[in-house]
């Protein structure tokens, strides 16, 4: 387009270079913009409009003094180019404020939460218990799960009922348990390590080789093998393995230790090959949807009793950089869902508590220097000799204290005192009560993916 040399008065064209000068400089206006209205004006080139806007207003003047007269260039508002009036000199135009910040944008409330957030303060504690079930006759222990509402089960004892007859059992255990907890539907738990240590068996189910003979096949073949178990699991309404068996077995002991050793629970004595197995096994239950849980932290592989059997059960050796706890390492360090914590006594950790009474092992050990960051369940708190000499209700209050999140008792009998004990110390210890809640949103997160939170029923 032609320029229009001339076309406005020297005084009109020096207000409008001084209003052009400090729009530029507000509005990040484009060089080509700003040559259109150059052109059209026909005063100038884009070499002086860059150095009218670099030597600021006053700089103007000189730079673009063309034949004695001001050349000017027009604030462009809507791409329209527009003559300014004439009248006082115009006052330049301030600088735009600055945009307010936008407000943060709300989280929205999970459904976990949501569910969390409308359950009554018992119903809440009862999503903390993991409660013993027969795996024959668990209609025996419906009035206790209908009155209760624990947040799971686990399958104990031993049935060949095979994987129909234990579905349908599992079907009925939980249209009660989410009726009675408000629709939330319950983890469903049993031990499926293989060897002396399979609850379920018969049709359907697999005879699963004991984590000795596992621990010498190679770590593929065991996750391929593990997803067909967990497939089997699945099938019959079971969502959670409390398997595998993380300990490392001592070579000095091996059978004399009576927990691991005897019944061949360890897939052996090294940690980089316990690790290895310990991580196929759970890959596998994870890619038939089922929940892993590696046990026993700190390890059993040292000990010499049972804690199921036995009370004053003790480790002396095991410290917090323990070679033999790299297979705990690791499963954390992948993800894994449940990780169990014994109840021996780690003079070397924590001389004066049991591990799940420990906020050394659980919190300090297990959840800061490791980083664990799924559920802590405790070993069984019900029936097991290493805690008898504590009150029930006692015993769970300690182990969440602690840090941990599901309570496993074997007794339905603890179930109650377990609830009250947890709901009083909650009502006089606010640090309690937040470590609860804590724990209780931890759970309801866990259900949520596997379907047992909001989609369930």
């Amino acid at each position: 387009m032609e320029g229009r040399r001339g076309a406005y008065p020297p005084e009109v064209r020096e207000r409008s270079v001084r209003l052009v000068a400090e729009s530029w400089r507000h509005h990040d206006w484009g060089w080509a913009a700003m040559w259109s209205v150059v052109a059209r004006l026909g005063v100038g080139t884009p070499e002086t409009v860059r150095k009218c806007v670099r030597c600021g207003v006053d700089g103007v003047f000189r730079q673009l003094r063309i034949g004695g007269a001001v050349a000017a260039c027009v604030v462009v508002v809507a791409c329209a180019v527009s003559p300014p009036a004439f009248g006082p000199p115009a006052a330049a135009p301030a600088a735009p404020p600055a945009p307010a910040p936008a407000p943060p944008t709300p989280r929205p409330v999970s459904c976990a939460q949501a569910t969390l957030d409308a359950m009554t303060p018992r119903a809440r504690v009862g999503q903390l218990l993991l409660l013993g079930v027969p795996a024959t006759g668990a209609d025996r222990l419906l009035p206790v799960i209908e009155r209760f509402a624990p947040g799971g089960v686990f399958l104990t004892g031993r049935s060949a009922a095979g994987v129909e007859a234990t579905a349908a059992t599992v079907a009925t255990v939980q249209r009660l348990g989410a009726g009675a907890s408000g629709g939330i539907g319950m983890f469903v738990a049993t031990d499926q390590e293989g060897g002396q240590v399979q609850v379920l068996s018969g049709p359907g189910f697999s005879r699963i080789p004991s984590a000795t003979v596992q621990g010498s096949w190679e770590p593929d073949l065991l996750q391929t093998a593990a997803t067909g178990w967990g497939r089997e699991l699945r099938a019959a309404g079971v969502n959670v393995n409390l398997a595998p068996v993380a300990d490392v077995l001592s070579p000095a002991l091996g059978t004399a230790n009576a927990a691991i050793g005897r019944y061949d629970r360890a897939f052996g004595t090294d940690p980089q090959v316990v690790s290895d197995h310990v991580m196929a096994f759970t890959r596998g239950m994870r890619d038939a949807g089922v929940v892993g849980t590696v046990k026993h932290f700190p390890g059993l592989g040292r000990v010499r009793d049972n804690t199921d059997f036995s009370a004053g059960v003790v480790d002396r050796q095991t410290t917090a950089t323990d070679p033999n706890l790299r297979p705990f390492t690791s499963a954390s360090k992948a993800g894994t869902p449940w990780l169990m914590v014994s109840s021996a006594v780690y003079t070397k950790i924590d001389a004066g508590r049991a591990a799940t009474f420990s906020p050394a092992v659980v919190t300090t050990l297990l959840r800061e220097k490791i980083g664990f960051q799924g559920l802590i369940v405790s070993d069984d708190l019900g029936r097991a000799e290493q805690v008898a000499t504590l009150a029930p209700g006692e015993r769970a209050v300690r182990f969440l204290a602690a840090g941990g999140d599901i309570v496993v008792t074997a007794d339905p009998a603890t179930l109650g005192p377990m609830i009250d004990a947890v709901l009083s110390a909650a009502r006089d210890d606010p640090g309690f009560a937040a470590r609860v809640t804590d724990a209780q949103r931890r759970i309801l997160e866990a259900k949520s993916p596997i379907g047992l939170v909001c989609s369930y029923g």
